[in-house]
């Protein structure tokens, strides 16, 4: 059911309140806000649906601090956007200038509207043939929203607040800046926030460079601020996907936690802050450079959206992030008459050929693609220009007659004998970037964002950065991916992006251009998907430089990382996997060593490793021993069995006490199966390794829990150090209730180091 009311009351001290109570019951999400007089809302509750709704307008009081000695004689509660006219002295949120100098408003609230929006889809998901299927309910999509203006007439700045609760639980606030006034209104910042109860104290982010994205760091909340700031027109590596604030030890299936999310790909900011006066503050919003948006009177500026998610642990948590964006897909393939299709398992040419490209050598690996039961088979950079390596060609987006002239081993030829193999063909594209050595560049150096008419930024992996916002670049940009897609039927784009995007100033406009250059990259992603029905794009940014909301609605699929080594994506996945659902996730198998870090790994673990997410193989299958591929083969295989439900099903990870350990699963959204994978990243102090519990089950269900077929032989495989049998490791299984799974949990095989299995928990 979805609920939205309010109330109208006083406060104590003779106050007007209005309050509002929103509510998503099927996902157990409930909020509630307070208009105290003409004041901005503050958030009173957030978290499950309250029996009595009625009573949120005595939350105002019950909540309100009092006025302390050495202070303002309005004690600090801050609003969902703080100012320092409401006593907030944090850093600062709201940001802006007239003709220079900076306002400091005060807000007055001029309307309020809480109502229940009808418009989308809602989807219901049936079962045929063993598989889900999913079609649009008679009924809209109802979405309680809550909007208020509010201005500040003498200073000529107008705010319209706008929040909602989605579908999927996840709690959305957006505001849009309207200038009013005379002179011109420069935004400089305008970062929302959600208030938290004074238990969340403990701060998860994530950190990480180039090969070792997401990895997970604890602080305790003090009073200061903690805040993550992206500025290089992307997320980049070291962006936290979620900030989080819980109560102290939080984990995957346990405590209260508050999750924040900035729903953008060019520059932002995720903070959590305390005062010595308040809780903590969850707050996020774009950075914006000096000019970047100035507004004339009459023109207005709406930042992206922020996204708070509550749950009783971090699988709830992700769970509505990865409701929000399949509902996001299903709107598209719908909009679009797209027919749903499950996730083709790709070959990209990466790390198997490099720049050295050739007719022969790739239809041979085509050949061993198709034995491996590949169905997507994807080109990577090298087919155009004189792109030979990464210093020039990058712009010339022309088919390069040195590697792939016209004839019969052609691109061309190659796409149509992919095609003619049963195989999509997908293709390379890096359409942001150029090579100052190319013939783009060359001939029009202006297309390119730089500091001063003389000097570029400093360059990265040899590139600069095109200006999508001149409108002859992205012209140039869109009409030759355009003109490539329709000619060589290419189903599938990899798109690129290699370069920070630093000291990004427009020549074209002569502003700081971020901002309407990460709106000209989504039009281009929606534009070539309208155009050619059916074409999918993944978003690839040296691996993981660019995961966040804003591409996730655009892009089909996100590459997790350029490091394809299986110990270190079991925490790069898992971590991506908070904000990004399996299917979207780019897993691939790789060789051993890992090109990236020159561990060596059984294909076992490699395999094991890239099974939830969207399936691929980022490896030279022509110096493989058949024995190799035939065992590739049959795990995809067991893969396509299960792909489907991956990507309906709900993601969990399990709070293991033993750091040396990771058990993650799939489990259907009905409890009725799940499939879950043990890996032992490294030796254990409890030895073997000790019970691990299974997240997500019915507690009240009794099922079988077995080997998956292709895990089943460990002694064949060479994994194991047990020198005795596991009771359960074989097709019989044991029969265990969710209670007993969820809580003493299953002895583990005993594994050697860096191995990884499968296995699968069925209701009987």
């Amino acid at each position: 059911m979805t609920l939205i009311q309010s109330f109208q009351g006083s406060a104590s001290d003779g106050t007007a309140l209005t309050a509002v109570y929103a509510e998503q019951s099927a996902s157990g999400v409930a909020l509630a806000i307070v208009f105290p007089g003409s004041e901005l809302p503050r958030l009173v509750y957030w978290g499950r649906p309250l029996s009595a709704p009625e009573t949120v307008i005595g939350l105002y009081d019950a909540l309100r601090p009092q006025r302390v000695s050495g202070a303002l004689d309005y004690t600090a509660w801050p609003s969902v956007l703080p100012t320092q006219s409401e006593s907030w002295i944090g850093a600062k949120r709201f940001e802006i200038r007239r003709d220079g100098r900076e306002l400091f408003c005060k807000f007055a609230v001029t309307d309020i509207k809480a109502e229940t929006v009808e418009d989308g889809n809602v989807y219901e998901m049936t079962v045929k043939n063993g598989y889900p299927q999913w079609n649009v309910a008679s009924e809209p999509k109802r979405t309680p929203t809550i909007t208020a203006t509010a201005e500040d007439v003498e200073q000529g700045v107008k705010l319209i607040w706008t929040c909602e609760i989605d579908v999927s639980g996840l709690v959305r606030q957006q505001a849009t800046v309207i200038n009013t006034g005379d002179g011109l209104l420069e935004v400089g910042k305008v970062e929302l926030g959600f208030p938290v109860p004074a238990d969340a104290t403990e701060i998860l982010t994530t950190t990480g460079h180039h090969l070792r994205e997401r990895s997970p760091q604890r602080q305790p909340l003090t009073v200061g601020r903690f805040e993550k700031v992206s500025m290089t027109g992307r997320p980049d590596f070291d962006a936290t996907l979620l900030l989080s604030l819980g109560e102290t030890g939080f984990g995957f299936t346990r405590g209260n936690v508050y999750s924040a999310h900035v729903a953008w790909s060019g520059n932002s900011v995720l903070s959590a802050e305390r005062l010595p006066y308040t809780t903590g503050m969850l707050g996020g919003g774009e950075m914006l450079f000096g000019g970047e948006i100035t507004l004339a009177g009459g023109e207005e500026y709406t930042t992206p959206w922020v996204c708070g998610s509550f749950g009783e642990g971090l699988n709830e948590v992700a769970s509505r992030f990865h409701s929000f964006i399949r509902n996001a897909h299903r709107d598209w393939n719908a909009k679009h008459g797209i027919a749903p299709k499950p996730r083709p398992v790709i070959l990209n040419t990466w790390e198997a050929v490099y720049f050295n490209h050739d007719y022969d050598t790739l239809t041979a690996l085509a050949d061993k693609a198709v034995e491996s039961g590949v169905e997507r088979f994807v080109v990577d950079d090298g087919w155009f220009g004189s792109r030979r390596d990464d210093t020039s060609g990058l712009g010339d987006w022309e088919i390069s007659q040195e590697v792939w002239p016209d004839g019969d081993k052609s691109l061309k030829a190659l796409a149509d004998y992919v095609h003619g193999k049963g195989l999509e063909f997908g293709l390379w594209f890096e359409p942001e970037m150029v090579n100052p050595d190319s013939d783009m560049f060359r001939a029009h150096p202006d297309w390119v964002l730089k500091p001063t008419a003389g000097r570029l930024p400093m360059q990265g992996r040899t590139q600069q950065v095109v200006d999508l916002t001149n409108p002859d670049a992205y012209a140039y940009v869109y009409g030759a991916m355009d003109k490539l897609v329709g000619e060589l039927g290419i189903d599938y784009i990899k798109w690129d992006h290699n370069k920070l995007v630093t000291e990004a100033v427009s020549p074209y406009s002569g502003r700081p251009a971020v901002h309407e250059q990460t709106l000209a990259v989504y039009r281009i992603f929606t534009d070539l998907k309208a155009a050619h029905p059916g074409l999918e794009i993944e978003s690839c940014s040296s691996g993981g430089g660019r995961v966040d909301l804003g591409i996730l609605e655009v892009a089909d699929r996100i590459w997790g990382s350029d490091c394809v080594d299986p110990v270190e994506r079991a925490d790069i996945q898992r971590y991506t996997s908070l904000l990004v659902p399996p299917e979207m996730i780019g897993e691939h198998v790789g060789a051993s060593p890992a090109h990236s870090t020159h561990r060596a790994t059984s294909q076992e673990l490699r395999m094991a490793m890239a099974f939830f997410g969207h399936m691929g193989i980022e490896w030279n299958l022509l110096k493989e021993p058949q024995a190799d591929i035939d065992k590739l083969a049959e795990w995809v295989a067991e893969f396509k069995k299960h792909r489907e439900w991956f990507a309906v099903d709900t993601v969990v990870h399990s709070d293991a006490a033993d750091p040396a350990v990771r058990v993650d699963g799939c489990v259907m959204p009905n409890k009725a199966a799940a499939i879950y994978r043990f890996t032992q990243l490294t030796t254990s102090q409890t030895y073997p390794a000790a019970p691990v519990r299974l997240p997500g089950l019915d507690p009240d269900k009794v099922y079988e829990v077995s080997p998956l077929d292709v895990s089943l032989d460990l002694i064949k495989q060479d994994i194991t150090n047990g020198q005795s049998p596991l009771g359960w490791w074989n097709p019989e299984g044991v029969k265990m209730t969710g209670r007993a799974l969820e809580t003493y949990g299953i002895r583990p095989p005993s594994l050697h180091p860096a191995q990884a299995v499968l296995f699968k928990v069925v209701e009987i």
